[in-house]
């Protein structure tokens, strides 16, 4: 009964998100409380449900809530601009080093965690030049998307602090072995772009010589980018940078990151010493500190509200014991040579699997069901989880139910069926050598 009720429960969840139907908050809450009246347990265990489910996601909720604030200031003050702009105005006019810059500043661009972020920062940044030199936006889009993918392994961006709530363990101490994968990840994605790059400028020279295009003024088109994006600068966002107080904001950050991988502190505390830090650093007035919580608290609140009801989800499915259930009718129903090495095969197939459910759906559903499958054979929880993780990142802005791809898209003045047709195989195959450099070096 609890295997039949667990899986009716997670089908639920998974078919209403992937349908648009429910929010993950609704989804999460309900349908697991519905779920365990269902099976024989009462209001009071299924408080105590709560509690346990809570108690695992609670440092991890503090943490985004201040972290999506602070890399907020961070943006405000326009700390990373000069290096963005500077990449622009080396890149102008050679298509290949365009290519190449972009993983740069997407990479950069990401640095928050917030996808919608890094898509108004970049798309209006980069558009003009790509139109100017005759570049595909749909190049655009891929390269964004997957240097932005690598980034979000961050330990203040969604994936992980999923991954972490469901170890119940603090996100940084889930990112720091993923760290080399991290590195290895930028270094593949600036190949990419340079590969890519120089595929594009022989598409342009092919229809250059076909008389389908005309010549591009190279130079002009490097200053039109920067004048244009400088125009969608508004007064409001001029006011808000603290050109003077860059390397104070820059030893700010540095002292984060630190503090992160120092480990001394939990994430939480370190981000909310930071967050108050860069507060009283760039903005003095207590009005204007709150005006910029006030703007960024949508993106932080939002996160954490999914995590809290991801809380209640797993509580619920893990103490009434419907997860264990589930694991051990799988494991008899599965042929024996897959069942120890699920997690690399669901990782293998992480994107596509992107496109068929939502974010929420894969950690919070299907990661619990396989960890409790390859358990039984002795392997890791952290080396399921961690396969997953890399397998997935890579397709959340190549899967529609990404929101903050839609923005893109917008951005872009491109269309959805068209990005993924052009980056879907692009961004499968770089998760899948992702994957198997995790197996490669003992991480899964």
């Amino acid at each position: 009964m609890l295997t039949v009720i667990g899986l009716l429960i997670i089908i639920t969840i998974v078919g209403l998100l992937m349908w648009g139907k429910i929010s993950p908050v609704v989804g999460m809450v309900l349908i697991p409380i519905l779920g365990a009246f269902a099976a024989g347990f009462g209001p009071t265990e299924i408080m105590s449900f709560f509690e346990s489910g809570i108690g695992t996601v609670m440092n991890v909720v503090i943490m985004f809530i201040f972290a999506i604030l602070f890399f907020g200031i961070m943006q405000d003050t326009g700390l990373f601009n000069p290096l963005i702009s500077g990449l622009i105005k080396v890149s102008k006019g050679n298509v290949v080093t365009v290519a190449t810059c972009t993983a740069i500043v997407g990479a950069i661009a990401h640095l928050d965690g917030a996808g919608a972020t890094t898509f108004l920062f970049t798309i209006p940044a980069l558009l003009p030049l790509y139109k100017q030199l005759h570049m595909s936006r749909y190049l655009l889009l891929l390269i964004i998307a997957t240097s932005a993918s690598v980034m979000n392994m961050v330990p203040w961006a969604g994936p992980t602090g999923r991954v972490a709530s469901i170890l119940g363990e603090s996100p940084a101490d889930v990112w720091r072995p993923l760290i080399p994968i991290q590195i290895i990840g930028l270094v593949m994605i600036v190949i990419l772009a340079f590969l890519l790059g120089i595929r594009e400028k022989r598409r342009i020279a092919r229809k250059l010589a076909n008389g389908e295009i005309n010549g591009t003024d190279q130079s002009y088109s490097g200053n039109l980018a920067l004048q244009e994006h400088a125009a969608t600068v508004s007064e409001e966002e001029k006011s808000l940078l603290r050109p003077k107080l860059m390397i104070v904001n820059l030893i700010i950050m540095l002292a984060t990151v630190a503090a992160l991988l120092e480990a001394t502190w939990e994430p939480a505390l370190i981000f909310m010493v930071a967050l108050s830090v860069a507060l009283i650093v760039n903005y003095p007035n207590v009005n204007t500190q709150m005006e910029r919580i006030k703007v960024h608290a949508p993106s932080a609140l939002s996160m954490a509200s999914v995590i809290l009801a991801a809380g209640v989800f797993l509580g619920v499915i893990r103490e009434t014991g419907m997860l264990e259930a589930i694991a051990l009718s799988l494991v008899d129903v599965l042929p024996g040579a897959v069942v120890p090495n699920l997690h690399i095969i669901i990782g293998l197939l992480g994107v596509p699997l992107d496109l068929l459910t939502s974010t929420d759906a894969y950690y919070f559903a299907l990661l619990p069901i396989v960890d409790g499958i390859t358990s039984q054979f002795g392997v890791a929880t952290s080396s399921a989880a961690y396969s997953m993780l890399i397998g997935n990142v890579i397709g959340t802005f190549v899967s529609p139910f990404s929101p903050a791809l839609w923005l893109g898209i917008g951005l872009a003045g491109a269309e959805m069926g068209k990005h993924i047709r052009y980056s879907f195989l692009w961004m499968w195959g770089f998760s899948i050598i992702l994957v198997l450099i995790a197996v490669a070096i003992g991480l899964v």
